[in-house]
């Protein structure tokens, strides 16, 4: 992307309203994940993302997809993909979580009563 971001708050907020993939560098690995909800959770700032894809050789030992809580004083890099995702993905993960506070949240995306369900540019 070519936005200028002055921090990895900025971009998670971005990348939430705006419903586009992000590729972070966590405990030295490479994620690409859909992000959720960021906020303060248990007293520390965090992201909830849906990763899609964990890069590297520690990714076949363990689920490569799947919910992630990630705190974000350990993101190492982020970079918010020109891909875009379509939006929440359901409830469950909001049922698992009690947040103190939410800086964003990413939405449910619908078109004539049908939810949106691919990826787009």
């Amino acid at each position: 992307m070519t936005e200028a971001f002055r921090s990895i708050g900025d971009q998670l907020r971005f990348a939430i309203e705006k419903k586009h993939l992000i590729r972070v560098r966590y405990h030295d690995k490479l994620r690409l994940a859909e992000p959720h909800d960021y906020g303060l959770h248990n007293g520390k700032e965090r992201v909830l993302v849906y990763q899609l894809q964990q890069v590297g050789a520690s990714a076949a030992k363990g689920r490569a997809t799947g919910w992630r809580l990630l705190d974000v004083s350990g993101i190492q890099d982020c970079v918010v993909e020109e891909t875009r995702f379509p939006g929440s993905r359901g409830n469950q993960h909001r049922n698992h979580l009690e947040w103190e506070t939410v800086y964003a949240r990413v939405t449910l995306v619908a078109m004539a009563g049908a939810l949106v369900g691919s990826y787009y540019r």
